[in-house]
């Protein structure tokens, strides 16, 4: 009971209580959760190229999540008139990916049995990075599922083949997906200005089935215009880099690249392919919270993820 009587149980403030994402529970024994959706954090890093830290982008998400921990009622959009992960919708936290430092293919391993287990309680994944070559094997957790269609968000294009014997850095995740025989094509957004894919990326890229647009070519389509490329009714797995967005507003990652989308860009892309598609899974990748001391950057991570969500299950349930 509260000082005045109004409310029973705890206030449990933003601030107050252990950083689990949305304040969601903590789920342990993954076989045996019961969930609509399980965040799984992979604290890996070792695939950049320039400036690490991502691997503590799952603590910064998380702690930046709970400012969103809203509690059973749900939270309340008025211009969608439209209350949004209710009591309804189960979000568990199944922690972290084991992490072997150094050792690529391991963690890599071990992030794939994660997505794997989420999936076998048929809970929608979704992973927090961790470098983008987290992707890879959240991608590969997927071979048993019925072909569906890749959308990524993302400053780079990320197509290179082989660069020096690396093949799974994060230069490299969309050209992995790409092979896999049940990912049907990739609509790749967002990318932009020089770029650590050469031409000859980019040519392969188109031949083996990518749509690619830049921020500027986004934004004249506007974000109709945008998901109307996206095949209506695919299965649609979505990647988002958080480079996708002008360091402007999110500063806090590895490679920024000026002249990136605004947060409504890429919401009302979510909200859009949320009613077009069946989401399977998510990443969001590349959010290295020591760039950002302000912590505006995990804050943008952890509401874009909110929202996406809520759409999700809004349209799941219409």
């Amino acid at each position: 009971m509260t000082k005045h009587g109004y409310e029973s149980g705890r206030l449990n403030l933003p601030f107050v209580g252990i950083a689990t994402f949305a304040k969601k529970p903590y789920v342990a024994d993954w076989a045996g959760a019961e969930a609509d959706v399980a965040i799984i954090g992979a604290p890996f890093d070792f695939g950049t190229q320039y400036r690490s830290g991502a691997r503590f982008g799952p603590r910064g998400v998380r702690e930046a999540s709970t400012l969103f921990s809203f509690g059973h009622a749900g939270a309340y959009d008025h211009e969608d008139d439209q209350t949004y992960l209710g009591e309804d919708v189960r979000i568990v936290d199944f922690g972290d990916a084991d992490i072997v430092h150094t050792d690529t293919e391991t963690s890599h391993a071990n992030i794939e049995t994660a997505v794997r287990a989420a999936r076998n309680i048929g809970a929608l994944p979704v992973v927090i990075g961790g470098d983008h070559s987290v992707n890879i094997p959240c991608i590969r957790a997927f071979d048993d599922a019925k072909p569906f269609h890749l959308l990524q968000i993302d400053a780079h294009l990320d197509f290179v083949d082989e660069r020096h014997g690396v093949r799974h850095g994060h230069g490299n995740p969309m050209r992995r997906a790409a092979e896999k025989n049940y990912v049907t094509g990739l609509t790749q957004v967002g990318i932009r200005n020089v770029s650590s894919t050469a031409k000859e990326g980019y040519e392969a890229a188109r031949a083996m089935g990518s749509d690619i647009l830049s921020v500027r070519q986004a934004r004249a389509l506007g974000p109709e215009g945008l998901v109307a490329r996206v095949p209506e009714g695919a299965d649609l797995y979505v990647t988002i880099d958080i480079d996708a967005f002008c360091p402007s507003i999110a500063p806090g990652t590895g490679t920024p690249s000026h002249g990136g989308f605004l947060y409504y860009d890429v919401l009302e892309i979510l909200q859009h392919v949320a009613k077009r598609n069946r989401i399977i899974g998510i990443d969001l990748v590349e959010v290295a919270p020591d760039y950002d001391p302000t912590g505006s950057t995990q804050i943008l991570a952890a509401q874009l993820l909110m929202n996406f969500l809520g759409f999700i299950f809004a349209a799941r349930n219409a």
